[in-house]
C-alpha cells in the first residue's frame, strides 16, 4: 500500500465513525482513524562468530494505517489505546556489509497502552498533551533473503533463517488534538519507545539490536 492509498483508507474509514459529540472531558471516549509511520533509531550489535567483523544490520521505518481509542478518566486524565494494522520492516546489511542490501524482514506489531495529560479546558479547541506507558513490541513471520545466506554459509536448498525476540519497551509521548465542529478533531503525535531486541538465526549466531523507535502519527477522530 503506498501513501496516497493509506491516506485515502484513512479518510474513507473516519467518515464511518458516527455518534453523539461532546467535549473531551471526563466520561468522554475518543475515537480516531489514520496513519503511523515507525522511524527505527538503530545502533546494532555485530552478529557473533563466526563472521565478518563489524557485520551489522540496520531496520528501514515502514507505515500502516492506524488509529486508536481513549477514555476520558477526568478532565484531563485519559488511557489511551493505539490500535494499527502490522507494520513491515525491511532489515538491510551495514557496517562491514552495508553493500549487501536487504538480509531479511520482519513483521512487527506495537501494542501500546498509555495514559495521556491533556493541557488547557475541556472546550478548548487545542489541547496539547503529553503521555507515558509501556509497549510489548511483537516480532513475527521474519523471513531472510538469499543475501544473509550468503553472507552465513546458507545455501538455496539449506537457507539461513532468522528469528526476531518479542519485547517490552518504555514509551513517552507528545501530541496535541484540534476539535473543529461537531465532535471531530484532529490529532497529531510523536512517539518514542526505549526498545531493544535480538536476532537469532538457525546458525546459531546472534545479534543484538537497540531500535529506540520514533512513531509519528496524524488522525481524525471524534469524541462520544
Amino acid at each position: 500500500m503506498n501513501s496516497k492509498q493509506l491516506w485515502a483508507a484513512a479518510a474513507v474509514s473516519c467518515l464511518a465513525l458516527a455518534g453523539t459529540a461532546q467535549a473531551q472531558s471526563e466520561g468522554t471516549w475518543l475515537l480516531r482513524v489514520g496513519a503511523t509511520q515507525i522511524r527505527p533509531h538503530v545502533s546494532s550489535g555485530d552478529l557473533s562468530a563466526p563472521s565478518l567483523a563489524g557485520t551489522q544490520a540496520d531496520v528501514k521505518s515502514a507505515s500502516q494505517l492506524s488509529g486508536g481509542i481513549a477514555y476520558m478518566l477526568s478532565d484531563h486524565l485519559d488511557i489511551d489505546l493505539p490500535l494499527a494494522l502490522p507494520f513491515k520492516h525491511d532489515i538491510v546489511g551495514a557496517g562491514a556489509v552495508a553493500g549487501v542490501g536487504k538480509i531479511g524482514e520482519v513483521k512487527a506489531l506495537p501494542i501500546t497502552l498509555l495514559v495521556h495529560y491533556r493541557f488547557l479546558d475541556p472546550q478548548s479547541a487545542l489541547r496539547p498533551y503529553v503521555g507515558a506507558g509501556l509497549t510489548y513490541a511483537k516480532f513475527f513471520k521474519a523471513r531472510s533473503t538469499a543475501a544473509l545466506s550468503a553472507l552465513t554459509g546458507g545455501s538455496p536448498t539449506d537457507p539461513t533463517t532468522m528469528k526476531v525476540d518479542s519485547r517490552f519497551g518504555a514509551t513517552a509521548e507528545i501530541g496535541a488534538s484540534y476539535a473543529f465542529g461537531g465532535g471531530w478533531f484532529f490529532d497529531a503525535s510523536v512517539t518514542k519507545t526505549l526498545l531493544k531486541t535480538t536476532t537469532t538465526l538457525s546458525t546459531g549466531q546472534t545479534m543484538d539490536i537497540k531500535l529506540d523507535p520514533v512513531s509519528v502519527s496524524v488522525a481524525i477522530g471524534r469524541s462520544f
